[in-house]
C-alpha cells in the first residue's frame, strides 16, 4: 500500500519517533511510505514533504486540506495515518473528498469542546496508544467504543535490547524529554526540588531549545541536546526519568525507569505499578478530568533517592514490557487496521467466486441442484474478469503475495473457485483457464468417484456426476493453472458431526490430497458452506491457512480466515450480473458492516 504519515511538531516528539519507526517496519515489508509534517528529524525511509500544520489560519487550513489532496493523488496515495490533531483535521477534510481511508493514532489528550464532540476528524478509526486516552476519546467525545482501540507504542526489540548496569564514582540519573510546555516546568522542578545535583551526575536529554529558566543549572547539569542514538545515551545511566516512549525504551534496555509525565508521578516502575503506568502513557495521561499536574516534590526527592538504591528492573517488567510494546506486534496490528479502514472505506474487497460443475449446453446435465455452469456462459465471465483487469489468483499466489499487499496500487485480483472436483472441471475447465492464462482453484472431496452426497439424498436424490480420479487430480494440480485444495472425505454437513467426525473428514481429506499431490495444501472449503466454531478450529489445526465458507463470514478477507466469504455464481449468472457481483462492493452492500475488532 501507498501510506502518508501526517504530523505536526516544532520539535522531535513521541509521535514522530512511532510514525518513522512504524514506517520503517512498514517499509521493510514493501510498502511504500510518504512523510508530511512541520519538521522531521527522525530517520526514516520514504519521502518527506514540509507543510506547516501549525500555521492554523482559515488560509491556511485550505490550503493543507488542498496540498493533501494533492499528495494523494500525486502519489497515488491510500491510506493516511495522522498523528496530532493539526493534521489529523487538515487530514480528515482531505481524505473525505477523496474518499481515502484514514485512521488517527492518539497519543494524548484530546481537546473537549462542542466542535470537537461533533466533529472528531479521527477518520474510520483510532488508535489509542494507552487507555486513559482511549476512555476520554469515549467518555468525551463521545467516540463510539467501536472505533477505539488501545495499541500501544512499537519499540523495537532488535535495538532497544538490555544494557549492562554501570558502576561509575556517582549515579547518573538521565531526564528524556522535552523542555517546553508542562513538561519543561516539570524538568525545572525536578531539578531545583528533587535530585541532589552534587551527589549526582544529571543529564538532560532534549532537543528543544532551551529556556533561559535553566541557566542557573548550566554549571551542575549536562543538557546534552539531541541524541539521534537513544539507545547508546540510555547505556550512560543509572536511572532514568521520564515519560511516554522513553519509560518504555529504557525498560527494554533493562534501565531502571522512574516515570513522571506531565499528568502522573508513577514513581520508579515495578511490578506493582506497571498497569497503571501504561494505562497513562508512564505519566504522561490522567483518567478524568484531571489535566494538570500535581505533585508533591519534597515526596518525590525522597522516592527518587529510594529509587537509586534499586538499580535492576525486575525480570517480570521486562517480559510485559518486551511482549506488550513489540514494533512487529503493533505493526501487525495496524496493518490489520489498514485493511479494514481501506476495505470498509473503499468498499472494495478481492472478489471470490464459487462454481462447482462445467458442461455443454445440455439440459441433460442440469441435474437437480442446478450447480453448474455451461461453457458457453464461463467464457463469457472469463471475458469480462479479463476486460475489468481482474487476476485471477490461488491462495498459495495470495499468501505469497501477502494479505496486505493485496490492495497494492495497480493491483486487482480475483480468486475463482471449483468445488467438489468434478471430472468436467478436467476436460472443460482447464482448457478454458489456458485460453485465458487464468488459475483457479477446486477443493477436491477424496472418499468417493461421484457426487454421492446428492445421488443418496433421501428426499431430493440427484443425478451422478463422475468427480477426477487421482490421476486427474495430480496432472490438473502440476499444470500451473489450478491449486487443489481440501474439501473434506465425505461431503459431510460438518456442524452436524461429532469433533473426531469433524477431524477425519478435514485432517484425512488433507492428508489423502498431500500425499497424491506431494505438496502442502493451503486452502479448505467447507462443503456447503456449513461450519461452526469448532469445525473452524479443526481447520486450522489442521494447518490450513485459508478456509472458504459460502456467504457467511467477514466483508474484509484478513478479519476471519477461517470464514472466508465466497460470491456464488448461478448458471443464470449473466456478464452483467457477474459484473455486479465483482466490481467490489457487492458483499458489503449484501453484509451490514460488522463492528471494527478492538485491538487491545
Amino acid at each position: 500500500m501507498n501510506i502518508l504519515m501526517a504530523l505536526s511538531q516544532l520539535e522531535v516528539t513521541g509521535a514522530e519517533v512511532y510514525a518513522t519507526q512504524v514506517g520503517n517496519t512498514l517499509a521493510q515489508r514493501g510498502h511504500k511510505v510518504f512523510y508530511v509534517s512541520d519538521t522531521l528529524n527522525s530517520p526514516h525511509q520514504g519521502q518527506y514533504f514540509k507543510l506547516r500544520f501549525n500555521k492554523r489560519s482559515l488560509p491556511r487550513r485550505v490550503w493543507h486540506v488542498f496540498y493533501l489532496i494533492y499528495l494523494i493523488f500525486r502519489y497515488k496515495i491510500q491510506l493516511v495515518h495522522a498523528h496530532s490533531r493539526a493534521s489529523g483535521w487538515s487530514a480528515y477534510v482531505a481524505c473525505r473528498l477523496t474518499n481515502t481511508p484514514m485512521i488517527t493514532t492518539v497519543h494524548g489528550r484530546q481537546p473537549v469542546h462542542r466542535s470537537r464532540k461533533k466533529f472528531h476528524a479521527l477518520g474510520y478509526h483510532a488508535v489509542a496508544v494507552c487507555e486513559n486516552i482511549a476512555r476520554q476519546i469515549v467518555r468525551d467525545l463521545g467516540v463510539a467504543e467501536s472505533q477505539v482501540s488501545v495499541l500501544r507504542n512499537g519499540v523495537d526489540s532488535q535495538v532497544f535490547k538490555p544494557l549492562a548496569a554501570n558502576h561509575g564514582a556517582k549515579p547518573v540519573i538521565q531526564i528524556i524529554g522535552r523542555l517546553t510546555g508542562p513538561k519543561g516546568q516539570l524538568v525545572y522542578q525536578l531539578l531545583e526540588q528533587c535530585i541532589d545535583l552534587a551527589a549526582n551526575q544529571v543529564q538532560v536529554i532534549s532537543g528543544s531549545q532551551i529556556d533561559p529558566i535553566f541557566d542557573k543549572f548550566k554549571t551542575k547539569v549536562k543538557f546534552c541536546g539531541y541524541s539521534a542514538n537513544i539507545r547508546q545515551t540510555i547505556s550512560q545511566a543509572d536511572l532514568v526519568i521520564g515519560a511516554g516512549r522513553v519509560a518504555m525504551e529504557a525498560l527494554m534496555c533493562q534501565k531502571p525507569v522512574f516515570a513522571v509525565g506531565e499528568a502522573n508521578a508513577i514513581g520508579l516502575i515495578s511490578v506493582d505499578n506497571l498497569a497503571s503506568a501504561m494505562a497513562s502513557n508512564f505519566g504522561d495521561v490522567a483518567d478524568g478530568g484531571k489535566t494538570e499536574l500535581d505533585i508533591d516534590y519534597p515526596q518525590l526527592a525522597k522516592q527518587l533517592r529510594s529509587a537509586l538504591k534499586q538499580p535492576k528492573v525486575d525480570e517480570e517488567v521486562y517480559q510485559i514490557i518486551t511482549e506488550q510494546y513489540s514494533l512487529e506486534k503493533m505493526t501487525q496490528r495496524l496493518l490489520e487496521l489498514y485493511q479494514s479502514a481501506y476495505v470498509y472505506t473503499k468498499k472494495r474487497e478481492i472478489p471470490i467466486i464459487m462454481y462447482h460443475r462445467v458442461i455443454h449446453n445440455d439440459p441433460s446435465q442440469h441435474g437437480v441442484y442446478g450447480t453448474y455452469v455451461t461453457l458457453e456462459r464461463l467464457e463469457q465471465h472469463f471475458q469480462t474478469i479479463q476486460r475489468m483487469g481482474l487476476s485471477p489468483i490461488t491462495f498459495q499466489q495470495l499468501d505469497e503475495i501477502g494479505l496486505d499487499h493485496r490492495f497494492d496500487h495497480g493491483k486487482r485480483y480475483i480468486i475463482l473457485t471449483f468445488d467438489d472436483g468434478f471430472k468436467d472441471n478436467y476436460d472443460l475447465l482447464l482448457p478454458l483457464l489456458k485460453k485465458y492464462q487464468f488459475k483457479a482453484m477446486i477443493y477436491a472431496v477424496t472418499g468417493t468417484d461421484h457426487n454421492r452426497w446428492d445421488v443418496e439424498h433421501p428426499s431430493k436424490p440427484d443425478q451422478r456426476f463422475e468427480l477426477m480420479s487421482p490421476q486427474q487430480l495430480r496432472d490438473i494440480d502440476r499444470s500451473g493453472y489450478v491449486e487443489i485444495g481440501g474439501h473434506t472425505v465425505n461431503h459431510p454437513k460438518l456442524a452436524s458431526l461429532s469433533h473426531a467426525e469433524q477431524q477425519h473428514e478435514i485432517a484425512y481429506n488433507k492428508a489423502q490430497l498431500e500425499s497424491l499431490l506431494e505438496r502442502p495444501l493451503y486452502s479448505f472449503a467447507y462443503p456447503y458452506g456449513d461450519h461452526n466454531e469448532q469445525t473452524k478450529r479443526l481447520a486450522k489445526q489442521a494447518g490450513y491457512t485459508y478456509t472458504v465458507a459460502t456467504d457467511s463470514g467477514p466483508v474484509a478477507l484478513h478479519e476471519d480466515l477461517q470464514q472466508i466469504r465466497r460470491i456464488v455464481m448461478f448458471p443464470s449468472t449473466t456478464k452483467f450480473g457477474l459484473w455486479r457481483k465483482i466490481k467490489g462492493n457487492y458483499t458489503i452492500k449484501k453484509a451490514a458492516k460488522p463492528q471494527t475488532k478492538n485491538l487491545s
